[in-house]
């Protein structure tokens, strides 16, 4: 059967206009993935360009890490000069200090930190008798710490040589609430004794903290004692100070004893410490590490000599373990014993010495602040004892 002329233009025209859609759909097409292989394209270029940049910090970072470990390198080898020069100057200045016709006695350290205006105080105080006898008492001021008016105030003194102890490593407490200050105190005794002891070589040490006064007999008491300490090897240390030492307990700037201070049985091996009945220092650091505690009870009150007494004429061989025990067991027999509650009330009015026995550490506790004194009790030892009690 024919087909019309109209019917094939029909096909032809519906050819065509398929042909021409998927024209078009190819087109788009071709147009779509174009565009986004042009988006791709410029992703890649700005991928690239950030790489690049990337590269470009990166080597940056790295010459930069490169002069700081050159700089490193540099500073390391200034501070083992500068290290070296300190030392050079701290041993001059110690040879200045020292005359070498005269050995001396012990080197005395004052232990400052961040009060400037106490340091000042001290060390005025220390001058004031220590002109005298500079070459067997020659003067450190140790500073824990970079507080700038406590260094530019122990510099200002010529005659004294400085030391500085900065330790920025942190502080672990034992237990918990314990004060990390009396960590940082002890790491800087440590450090300012191995200094003197070991670096200097000095036999004696004599230690003053910033908040100190001393008394016009300070240096003769000491140079009369380090005799006896070198002698008596039951002898830990010398303290001149007494815990009991307020003017209404003490009496007596001649006298003298024995006193466990250091209180761990593994550091005292049952060696004792030489304290006076009157003390030779002043404590007047209301503020510090303590935070003032027990200041107006116990350490404002206490009576500094002011008695110039000449210790090297003075007969201390009464403190020798031998003598010292006899007499001490002397004394305790022959004190009048109390007994009773109102025992300390007795005490007060009577003028001889006397002997109240106490059972156990809440037993003392209770006398001491009867008679307000010190009632320390640690490592089941005592605080030093009152004379006449």
């Amino acid at each position: 059967m024919a087909r019309s002329p109209c019917d094939l233009r029909i096909l032809l025209l519906a050819a065509a206009a398929a042909f021409i859609y998927i024209q078009f759909r190819l087109f788009a097409t071709q147009s779509h993935y174009a565009d986004r292989l042009a988006q791709a394209e410029k992703s890649e270029n700005q991928c690239t360009s950030q790489l690049r940049s990337l590269i470009d910090q990166v080597s940056t970072q790295q010459e930069k890490i490169v002069a700081l470990e050159e700089m490193k390198i540099r500073q390391d080898e200034e501070r083992v000069h500068l290290k070296i020069l300190i030392q050079d100057l701290e041993k001059r200045s110690v040879q200045t200090l020292v005359n070498n016709n005269v050995v001396p006695v012990a080197a005395v350290v004052v232990m400052a930190c961040n009060r400037p205006d106490y340091l000042q105080r001290t060390v005025e105080s220390i001058l004031k008798y220590q002109t005298s006898v500079a070459s067997k008492f020659p003067i450190f001021i140790s500073q824990d710490g970079i507080n700038g008016e406590v260094k530019k105030k122990a510099l200002s003194y010529n005659k004294i040589t400085y030391m500085q102890h900065v330790d920025l490593e942190p502080v672990r407490t034992e237990r918990p609430g314990e004060l990390i200050a009396y960590y940082k105190i002890a790491k800087h005794y440590k450090w300012a004794l191995d200094e003197l002891f070991i670096k200097h070589n000095f036999a004696r040490v004599i230690i003053l903290e910033d908040d100190m006064e001393i008394a016009p007999d300070f240096f003769d008491y000491f140079e009369a004692a380090a005799k006896l300490l070198d002698n008596d090897k039951t002898i830990m240390a010398v303290s001149s100070w007494n815990d009991n030492g307020q003017k209404q307990f003490v009496y007596d700037p001649n006298f003298t004893y024995w006193d466990d201070w250091v209180r761990l049985k593994e550091v005292h091996r049952d060696r004792q410490f030489i304290r006076p009945e009157v003390c030779r220092t002043y404590n007047f650091g209301e503020h510090g590490s303590s935070m003032g505690q027990f200041f107006k009870q116990y350490l404002e009150p206490i009576k500094l000599n002011d008695v110039h007494i000449k210790w090297n004429s003075e007969d201390l061989s009464y403190l020798k373990e031998d003598k010292f025990l006899i007499q001490f067991g002397k004394d305790v027999s022959s004190a009048t014993p109390l007994h009773g509650s109102d025992a300390t009330s007795k005490a007060h009015n009577m003028d001889s010495d006397v002997r109240i026995q106490y059972n156990d550490q809440e037993d003392f506790e209770r006398i001491a602040r009867q008679f307000g004194i010190f009632e320390e009790w640690k490592f089941a030892i005592l605080a030093n004892t009152v004379n006449g009690l």
